[in-house]
């Protein structure tokens, strides 16, 4: 099987050690506030230190993945993760959490940059990008129900992060080797797709801002105002990232068939129902309706935005660039939640980013519509600059080899 219909497992399980950190922020900002001296604005400030470092790392290293070499970049990423989130599971002296939290958030960012860029060279990254979220909505749901079981305390969910940095470790054996990489190094011109580039990463900057203003408090919620005990919102929790499951996997199976538009926009537009819902619960029943059904949209949204961004850049920059928009959303939500629930209380914190999601799916459904979901050429072909191996393939599309996370190169027809 070629490496372009090969299921690309070490990208999966890169993709999932990066994205677990987010996936557990209730559980880790919820913890962090009991089984710490710290406050619920505390907490969650943390929460968004973590995920603000985690953005930053790809923002820094987006162009620079294949002059560093993905295998490299990939294991120093994971180990800042293990080392960083390992020790802060491990200290109860706060700033030591704090300082592990944030290594282990930009390593988390690198791990997410490898996966990233890789994703984007691959044939389908829509696919690509689902089978990420199927790994790390299963994992976020077993730690879910597990970590309940196992005592108190602040570092159970950030051992969970190290321990998966470490058992995905040798899957970057098969990542490309350490050293730059000649095509990429004259592959340096501008982005394209500008304009729609950065209408989309503002756009889901506040669309991830919105998603963990509430998840940041979704624990809180459960306990304080639904008036449930850990158990039974981790149980909630795990029931919703299962369900999530489902809609990763009706989301692979749908593909581009409806395009991207679609999903984007009314999907957005579900979710911020969603999010009223939850937020106003009081009970169990409202509480895991709101949870599970906003936990079953939000992977399906994310998958198309995630593959809308790999579209528009086959070098995979704003797949990072935008992932990382993404990050910096998704590092204010906490913060963010946790002042809005505190300045005005959930309930009203739900009208707030539910309104403002409606507005933000204006911007993204007419991203997707602009750009139709097309690949660009490889730079290298815009610029006339191809492979000695040039060959023509139906109605004259020249062909180039582009090296995909393996270090593999494959034959890839160019398009506007």
């Amino acid at each position: 099987m070629s490496s372009r219909t090969a299921p690309p497992w070490p990208l999966v399980a890169l993709f999932t050690a990066g994205y677990l950190a987010s996936y557990l922020l209730p559980t880790t900002v919820g913890r962090l506030d009991s089984g710490l001296p710290l406050s619920a604005t505390e907490a969650g400030s943390i929460g968004s230190a973590l995920l603000l470092s985690s953005a930053t790392a790809g923002f820094l290293l987006a162009a620079h993945v294949r002059r560093i070499g993905s295998r490299r970049l990939a294991r120093a990423g994971l180990l800042c993760t293990a080392v960083g989130y390992g020790t802060a599971a491990l200290s109860h002296s706060i700033p030591v959490v704090v300082a592990g939290a944030v290594v282990g958030g930009f390593g988390s960012g690198t791990v997410t940059t490898v996966a990233a860029t890789g994703i984007a060279a691959q044939r389908d990254p829509h696919r690509a990008s689902t089978l990420g979220l199927l790994g790390v909505s299963a994992l976020a749901g077993a730690v879910y129900l597990t970590v309940p079981h196992l005592g108190p305390g602040h570092g159970l969910p950030l051992a969970a992060i190290a321990l998966t940095a470490l058992l995905v470790w040798p899957a970057t054996a098969r990542l490309t080797s350490d050293g730059p990489d000649t095509t990429a190094t004259r592959e340096s011109g501008r982005l394209p797709h500008p304009r729609s580039g950065l209408v989309l990463a503002a756009g889901i900057l506040c669309w991830s801002l919105a998603q963990n203003s509430l998840w940041g408090v979704s624990g809180r919620i459960g306990l304080t105002q639904a008036h449930l005990t850990e158990v039974t919102v981790g149980a909630v929790f795990a029931v919703a990232l299962g369900a999530g499951l489902l809609g990763v996997l009706g989301a692979g199976a749908l593909g581009p068939r409806l395009g991207r538009a679609l999903p984007i926009g009314a999907g957005t537009a579900l979710i911020a129902g969603c999010i009223a819902v939850s937020a106003s619960a009081t009970g169990l029943g409202t509480f895991a309706t709101g949870e599970i059904a906003w936990n079953t949209l939000y992977p399906i949204v994310l998958s198309y935005l995630i593959g809308l961004a790999a579209s528009l850049d086959g070098r995979g920059r704003w797949a990072v660039l935008v992932g990382s928009a993404s990050s910096l959303g998704t590092a204010a939500g906490p913060l963010t939640g946790s002042v809005l629930s505190a300045q005005a209380g959930f309930p009203a914190m739900g009208a707030i980013l539910a309104a403002g999601l409606l507005v933000i799916a204006f911007p993204l459904t007419a991203v997707a519509l602009r750009t139709g979901g097309r690949t660009p050429r490889p730079a290298a072909v815009r610029r006339g600059w191809v492979s000695p191996r040039l060959e023509e393939l139906g109605g004259g599309a020249p062909v180039v080899d582009v090296p995909d996370a393996y270090g593999n190169a494959y034959a890839s027809t160019s398009a506007r």
